[in-house]
């Protein structure tokens, strides 16, 4: 009994070590090789397989057993990663903690979830510890306001095309407005969630520079303190539909205004940092180590951003 059961391990083993190597797997040439019938080497595959898939959790990926009817035999094949890389989830913890967006509560509870889930768990310890530090010192936002569960519901109503009311605390005058809205997006930028929508009421936007439905208003979303999604549902044509993506390359600081093309001299150290922070800035010429520069922007922030720059910039 005890060398049957050695056979068998011996020969699932043997089976095993094959697929991982690559090699392609013929029932009958294995039922040969060890002299069973192919239901055991059948069997046998099937035991691997389940082994496999239990060790997914641990592995980081889930392999798989898949049978090759033009090869005629069984081979391996990963089906996908259910983990990230340890790299992978210490940098989005990295990035997470550098963004400052939420508490310190809030932070701590992501990150451990995002550990656990992402990581196998050999690595887990290592991760915890590459970010333990930093996670302690964590300085959360001064808003101190917890608004994912309301982000979700701005998300599905976006999806949905639902107006929103909001009570939205205005920082010219700390006054709590309230606004009807057509929700297009949610967007992040240092430090702070935003929502763009577009104001349903006329008499509000008559107060606004912007009067054409091609520029979106923006919301801190910490500081809406009240969130009605409604049953109204709005219509925006495909055609006219809004592109957060391209919005995106071109907003400054999240500040509202008009689109608008800016052209400047840079005479910097670092061109390729104007550039990222400027995605659709253009070098229209370079000489002596001075590059002249165009960008399409959307709304005020430009003007603080050109300000910041210094003597490196000189608008034209």
């Amino acid at each position: 009994m005890g060398n049957l059961k050695e056979d068998k391990a011996d020969r699932v083993l043997g089976i095993y070590t094959k697929l991982m190597n690559g090699y392609l797997i013929n029932k009958t040439e294995e039922a040969q090789r060890y002299g069973v019938n192919e239901r055991s080497i059948q069997r046998d595959l099937d035991s691997i397989r389940n082994y496999l898939e239990n060790d997914s959790e641990n592995a980081g990926f889930i392999n798989t057993i898949v049978y090759d009817r033009i090869a005629k035999g069984y081979h391996l094949e990963q089906i996908y990663k259910t983990k990230l890389t340890n790299s992978e989830v210490l940098a989005v913890c990295k990035i997470l903690l550098d963004s400052r967006a939420f508490t310190k509560n809030e932070m701590k509870d992501i990150l451990d979830r995002l550990v656990e889930c992402c990581v196998p768990k050999s690595n887990q310890r290592v991760v915890a510890d590459l970010i333990s530090n930093e996670a302690f010192h964590y300085v959360e936002p001064r808003h101190r306001t917890v608004f994912i569960d309301k982000m979700w519901d701005i998300g599905q109503a976006i999806r949905e095309c639902r107006y929103i009311e909001i009570d939205y605390l205005r920082t010219k005058d700390k006054t709590v407005v309230k606004r009807k809205l057509k929700p297009v997006a949610i967007m992040f930028s240092e430090y702070y969630f935003y929502l763009t929508a577009f104001i349903d009421d006329e008499n509000v936007r008559k107060d606004f520079d912007v009067l054409n439905d091609s520029s979106p208003t923006i919301y801190r979303i910490d500081r809406i303190k009240n969130l009605e999604v409604l049953d109204e549902r709005f219509h925006i044509p495909y055609s006219s539909r809004f592109e957060e993506g391209e919005f995106r390359k071109r907003v400054q600081f999240m500040y509202g205004g008009t689109l608008q093309k800016v052209k400047f001299q840079y005479s910097g150290t670092d061109i390729d940092a104007v550039l990222d922070r400027l995605p659709t800035a253009q070098i229209l010429s370079e000489e002596d180590g001075v590059y002249t520069v165009s960008a399409e922007v959307f709304g005020k922030g430009i003007d603080m951003w050109l300000r910041s720059q210094g003597e490196n910039i000189r608008v034209l």
